[in-house]
């Protein structure tokens, strides 16, 4: 399979182009963007049949809510261990394994259906077992793609990325449907399992581009290393609590995690508020917020494609955005009619598509090399504590406030904390010095990052 990729001249690395598809000229990107594509079809088609499934197997919406609770709690709990797992082990190996590991719940899940074993505990615990393996699948995969691209063609990768998963969405949506209906539900399980293969055959193969190449991690073991102190010295280097720690003395990182935590707690969620706008003041039915719905997909993917021209987004951009899009939200808030609400969805959702896409790139970047999977860890754990709270607050709201009084209490708030940060913060660009042991010479290279 050739899938590596010639190490760029350094007049090429150089280059200054913005092509949103920049990334894509480096061989093992393509390979990687075809094998996401794959996977995350497989995913969306096991997410439709499983929902379904709970279904059939209790006929309550409850147990249905509750399964993907189940699945995404580990993240709370064990994201900082997988980022730590992620750290310390070579990122090819760990994220060809999570999947291989994926793949294998997956087959196991088809078996059962097939053989009429599956049951709702069986499949409360297999939700589980794959929420604990996507905490350090999540974090191997992310960094693994930035690996195949310089550092300036990160927001490149990053938004071909979410174009990739925004396909692969609507391919797995459905294609899970036909499946099931000419195939069975054991079929959809299988198919998601051999995506998973795909991907963890295709990995080793990837190369990194020129320029991309990290430090070598801390050695893990006794002995030591010439200028860097004892082993001992060297597995503490690698805690999970220094990458906390790393992350709370980062203000920018705290400044990244602040602007995405309250935007997504009162801005983001707008499956839920617009739907109830729509449907309620608005007067229309479920044709007119599947309308809202394909505006807001098209304008993500606009969005996606104007991040990736992105090079070194900041965090003051991120906010940026996202106030923006608070005060687009606001103005959607007093929409007299639903054609001017549409008028406004489309750039709400570009905005914050090329504010993701900047964040990410920030996360993704900033920290040092051997501590980014760590990073993401912490950054799983918190947004997924955000997104458990975040609708149930938003309903609060929109239950004292109204479908319009939550848009524009909730764009008012968005935007009045991102100006009152920018405001405390002044003109300075202020980083807090960390202290962070240099990774060891002579441990030899684990592995890449951008």
């Amino acid at each position: 399979m050739p899938v590596s990729s010639s190490p760029l001249a350094p007049a090429a690395a150089a280059d200054v182009s913005r092509s949103p598809w920049r990334s894509l000229k480096y061989r093992s990107m393509r390979w990687w963007s075809v094998a996401n594509f794959v996977s995350n079809a497989g995913t969306w088609m096991q997410l439709t049949v499983q929902n379904l499934l709970v279904l059939q197997i209790t006929g309550s919406a409850a147990a249905t809510g509750l399964s993907m609770s189940v699945q995404a709690a580990p993240a709370l709990l064990m994201s900082l261990v997988g980022g730590a797992a992620v750290d310390r082990w070579p990122r090819k190996l760990t994220a060809a394994v999570s999947q291989a590991l994926l793949g294998a719940v997956a087959f196991t899940t088809a078996v059962l259906v097939a053989c009429g074993g599956l049951n709702l505990t069986v499949l409360m615990a297999l939700a589980a077992v794959t929420g604990v393996i996507a905490t350090v699948d999540g974090p191997a995969c992310a960094l693994l793609g930035n690996d195949l691209v310089p550092p300036e063609d990160v927001p490149s990768a990053i938004g071909v990325g979410s174009l990739v998963h925004s396909a692969g969405r609507l391919a797995g949506a459905a294609l899970g449907g036909v499946t099931v209906a000419f195939l069975g539900t054991a079929a959809a399980y299988a198919a998601n399992g051999v995506s998973f293969l795909f991907v963890a055959a295709v990995i080793p193969f990837l190369r990194p581009a020129y320029g991309a190449l990290r430090q070598a991690a801390p050695a893990r073991r006794g002995g030591g290393a010439a200028g860097t102190g004892t082993g001992q010295d060297a597995v503490a280097d690698m805690t999970v609590r220094q990458g906390l720690m790393f992350f709370m003395r980062r203000p920018r990182l705290v400044a990244l995690a602040g602007v995405t935590g309250i935007s997504a707690v009162f801005g983001r969620n707008y499956t839920l508020t617009l739907a109830v706008l729509v449907t309620g003041p608005l007067a229309g039915g479920a044709g007119s917020f599947g309308t809202v719905s394909t505006v807001l997909a098209v304008g993500g993917i606009v969005g996606a494609v104007l991040g990736a021209r992105l090079r070194r987004p900041s965090v003051r951009l991120v906010g940026m955005l996202a106030a923006a899009g608070a005060l687009l939200q606001v103005v959607a808030g007093f929409s007299p009619s639903f054609a001017v609400l549409l008028v406004l969805v489309l750039p709400m959702a570009v905005v914050e598509s090329v504010s993701d896409t900047a964040g990410k790139t920030v996360l993704q970047t900033d920290p040092p090399a051997h501590l980014r999977g760590r990073v993401l860890g912490v950054w799983g754990s918190v947004s997924t504590g955000w997104g458990l709270a975040g609708p149930p607050a938003l309903g609060l709201l929109m239950e004292l406030a109204g479908a319009r009084g939550a848009l524009v209490v909730g764009g008012l708030i968005i935007a009045g904390s991102i100006g009152a940060g920018f405001l405390l913060r002044g003109r300075r660009d202020v980083t807090v010095p960390v202290l962070v042991r240099e990774a060891a010479p002579g441990a030899g290279v684990l592995g890449t990052a951008a």
